[in-house]
């Protein structure tokens, strides 16, 4: 079996590390002291692409694999544990289900934004399920045009900074 890097995915690797240690890293300290969110670096992570990587062209991502992806996510967490959360919770939660399951509209609505500028958020921490998502309790539930709200959340990745909210109970 293989288990070497494909000349894309080195490629990815190094842009990444690049990326991390320039952008990311001279700043990790300042915003987890500071508990600051790092606009500025999600404003570049969008503008060179990284949070498309895995989102198929046609959407405006680059069309790339997993295992690029993994390693863009390893590079920014060696710098800043924050900025990969971030990261992973918009491209692995929201996007990658969105991709895989959301249907030909809600994809041609929201994936070239989410390439291009709008960040997700993931609600799915609450106060008795903790991040169980199989235990959760809220529900948002349609009534006519808007949705019903019915439970309590105690925290949501990137909820401040977003322009899309994934919840596990949207119905």
């Amino acid at each position: 079996m293989l288990f070497d890097l494909t000349p894309e995915q080195q490629l990815v690797q190094k842009l990444a590390r690049d990326f991390a240690q320039n952008e990311v890293a001279p700043i990790a300290a300042e915003i987890d002291k500071d508990s600051r969110f790092p606009q500025e670096t999600v404003d570049k992570l969008f503008r060179y692409g990284f949070f498309g990587i895995c989102c198929p062209k046609e959407y405006g991502g680059a069309g790339g694999d997993t295992v690029s992806y993994v390693l863009m996510l390893e590079e920014l967490a060696k710098c800043c544990a924050s900025t990969a959360v971030i990261t992973s919770v918009h491209g692995g939660l929201c996007m990658y289900l969105l991709n895989r399951f959301g249907s030909a509209e809600q994809k041609a609505q929201w994936l070239p934004r989410m390439n291009r500028d709008t960040l997700c958020s993931f609600a799915l921490t609450e106060p008795d399920a903790g991040t169980d998502a199989a235990t959760v309790s809220t529900m948002a539930v349609r009534e006519g045009e808007d949705y019903v709200l019915n439970g309590s959340k105690t925290f949501i990745t990137n909820a401040g900074h977003a322009g899309l909210l994934h919840h596990p109970g949207l119905h």
